[in-house]
């Protein structure tokens, strides 16, 4: 064996893990973040999608085609490095690369995105392109902590993932909202919500939920909607409204839990502030409608008793409470055609609204579902809805109906929540509002 065949061969090596390998020789295959040189010293921060490392380059270290190469590449060009992993306390994570092998794979050209300020409508049309920062690195990772934490929780507490069709024949929040299409010459629509499949799921299987994208046709430009966005949405058979409402609080407390466990670092680069998400414990606070009209009036708003709450009576109510606050029994009149109806009070529907704090508004919503077939067909036609396409969700109360409930719980706006950001957009990988369709 010659001397070459002796030499340690690099091993393949993501960023993400790098503290295994210290001492070690290792390739990183990924992009060039940034760059600054100091005469005989290139500082290369190397992406791989995992995270970003800081590369050395000395020119004693490489050939001297090889270091004017590393000179001239550009951002965001796609590169091939090698090089031995050492700690290095004043890196952000504590290890760089000495590098003694380098290769360009791709030569990006100018990239649009530079590190002076750029307006949001620019970032947007970049979109493709703004995800690679390390803030939105940071916001897309918690994004999919959140989504990864909600299905270990329903997965380990019996509920199986049922998926719901994307198009319909029928509404499910109101007609008002609906996305329209051609399906070989009948209607049909995107979906607004999974639930009205996930209450048949449930006859069948007890708990159920699916998770995946929504579609309201709102004309809203506000911080907290999108015209697409998704939810994760469980049903149970034989679950009350009480239990429904200990079900998302249980729920949300894990979530928020897994990302502060999994998910410091990403916090840190948004400068999160953790102690109000520390404090996201049971039991949460309840209150009834009727008990947050109250509230709301003590704090100067003119709002009447039967009228629904908008963003900003949501942000005002958020942040009167340091966790979320569970808002029950709103009036019936508000509410969807499928919700049930308070015995106590028939004015009132057994649902609940779950208001995150620091001013993000409603991140839960649900109820118990109307289980008796004569209600829910009147209910239907109060709501001038057309019969025949509810014929098949009307059988489920026709055929073993039981009391049932379920909600929807908004990804973006939990992901903006516990973000710590002020808008919807940047919690999604490629938004869609009301004058954005591209990229």
């Amino acid at each position: 064996m010659d001397d070459e065949e002796k030499m340690e061969k690099p091993q393949k090596a993501s960023i993400d893990c790098i503290e295994k390998y210290e001492g070690k020789k290792v390739t990183i295959k990924g992009w060039l973040y940034n760059k600054r040189s100091s005469g005989k010293i290139h500082f290369l921060q190397v992406r791989d999608g995992t995270g970003i490392i800081q590369c050395v380059m000395g020119k004693g270290d490489v050939d001297d085609e090889t270091f004017r190469l590393a000179d001239r590449t550009t951002q965001e060009s796609s590169i091939i490095v090698e090089g031995m992993v050492r700690k290095d306390p004043r890196s952000p994570i504590g290890f760089e690369i000495q590098v003694s092998g380098y290769s360009v794979v791709s030569m990006a050209m100018e990239y649009p995105i530079s590190p002076k300020e750029h307006g949001t409508e620019f970032l947007m049309d970049h979109r493709h392109l703004w995800i690679r920062s390390r803030r939105q690195h940071a916001i897309l990772r918690i994004r999919a902590e959140v989504i990864k934490s909600i299905k270990e929780y329903l997965d380990s507490n019996g509920f199986i993932q049922l998926d719901a069709p994307i198009l319909t024949p029928n509404a499910c929040e109101g007609t008002t909202t609906l996305f329209k299409t051609d399906y070989f010459g009948e209607e049909a629509f995107l979906t607004q919500s999974g639930q009205l499949y996930n209450e048949a799921g449930a006859m069948a299987f007890g708990k159920v939920y699916c998770m995946g994208p929504t579609f309201r046709a709102e004309k809203s430009k506000t911080r907290r909607h999108l015209l697409e966005f998704w939810m994760v949405e469980p049903e149970a058979a034989y679950m009350d409204l009480e239990e429904d409402m200990e079900l998302a609080e249980n729920l949300v407390c894990h979530i928020v839990f897994r990302v502060l466990e999994n998910r410091k670092k990403e916090l840190e680069i948004l400068e999160r502030n953790i102690e109000p998400l520390k404090n996201i414990t049971k039991p949460f606070p309840r209150i009834t409608y009727t008990e947050a009209i109250g509230i709301l009036k003590e704090k100067g708003v003119n709002i009447e008793w039967g009228n629904d709450f908008g963003g900003d009576e949501e942000t005002i109510l958020s942040t009167s409470f340091s966790k979320p606050v569970l808002i029950h029994r709103y009036p019936a009149q508000v509410k969807a055609f499928y919700m049930k109806c308070d015995p106590e009070d028939p004015k009132l529907a057994l649902c609940v609204d779950m208001i995150a704090p620091e001013g993000y508004g409603e991140i839960v919503g649900g109820g118990q579902r109307e289980d008796d077939l004569e209600r829910l067909t009147n209910s239907i036609e109060k709501h001038n809805l057309p019969r025949n396409v509810f014929e098949w969700y009307l059988d489920l109360r026709r055929y073993g109906s039981v009391p049932h409930s379920g909600f929807g719980l908004g990804i973006e706006r939990t992901v903006a929540w516990i973000c710590g950001i002020n808008h919807v957009r940047e919690t999604i990988p490629f938004p869609r509002l009301l004058n954005r369709l591209k990229p």
